[in-house]
C-alpha cells in the first residue's frame, strides 16, 4: 500500500537547512519517493503551526522507513538537526 511522508518544519538556520534539502531530495527519490507538496501555501486549522510543510508519496510504508534509515538520508538529516524543529510521520494511504 502506498504511504505518505509528512513533515512539519520550522527552519531556524536557513543555510544549514538548505544543505539538508539539497541532499534529502535525491535520497527520497532513490527510495521511490515523489514530492506532492513542499513549502506551499497552507491553512493551519488545529495544532502547532509550522511554516514549512512537506508531503512525499512512497510506494509503501516500508520504503519510506527504509529511506529515513538510509545512510544518504541520515547524512542529509545531520544538516537539519540543530537547524530546524520538525515532526515527521509516515502514514499508509487508504486506497
Amino acid at each position: 500500500m502506498p504511504a505518505l511522508w509528512i513533515a512539519h518544519v520550522t527552519v531556524t538556520d536557513p543555510e544549514a537547512y538548505g544543505k539538508y534539502a539539497e541532499l534529502a531530495g535525491p535520497a527520497i527519490a532513490a527510495h521511490g519517493g515523489t514530492f506532492i507538496a513542499r513549502g506551499a501555501r497552507f491553512v493551519q486549522l488545529e495544532g502547532k503551526e509550522r511554516p514549512r510543510n512537506v508531503v512525499a508519496r512512497f510506494p509503501s510504508l516500508e520504503a519510506a522507513v527504509e529511506c529515513y534509515k538510509s545512510d544518504a538520508y541520515q547524512a542529509a538529516l545531520n544538516h537539519a538537526r540543530g537547524a530546524s524543529e520538525r515532526e515527521l510521520m509516515v502514514v499508509e494511504i487508504a486506497e
